[in-house]
């Protein structure tokens, strides 16, 4: 198995005013939409992809991509991180780590 953790371009905040923050990074910012569906738009800045889903405010999340999912999250348990949220249908994990990080991990598409 690789345990590669390696870092993906997206970040990822939740705003409890969906629509305006979609406003703010839209319109008073100028980001283009990169992504869109009904719970989650991507915002393209150039250097990285900002995710805006709608719920309550947890910090910005970056997201690492793991080969092996369910490994990376015994990994990160073992080592003193928690569990915060899961998205089997994702499958993604929110974790924080024991320093106080929020982190995503998420599978790595083959290829």
């Amino acid at each position: 198995m690789d345990p590669t953790f390696k870092a993906s371009r997206d970040i990822i905040i939740r705003a409890p005013d969906w629509q305006r923050a979609l406003d703010f990074y839209g319109s008073i910012l100028g980001l283009p939409v990169a992504y869109r569906d009904e719970q989650l738009v991507g915002f393209e800045t150039g250097a990285f992809r900002l995710y805006v889903e709608p719920g309550s405010e947890h910090g910005p999340v970056f997201e690492f991509l793991v080969p092996d999912l369910p490994a990376a999250r015994a990994r990160l348990l073992a080592a003193g991180c928690s569990v915060l949220e899961e998205d089997a249908a994702l499958p993604r994990c929110y974790v924080r780590d024991p320093f106080g990080m929020v982190f995503n991990i998420a599978q790595r598409r083959a290829g």
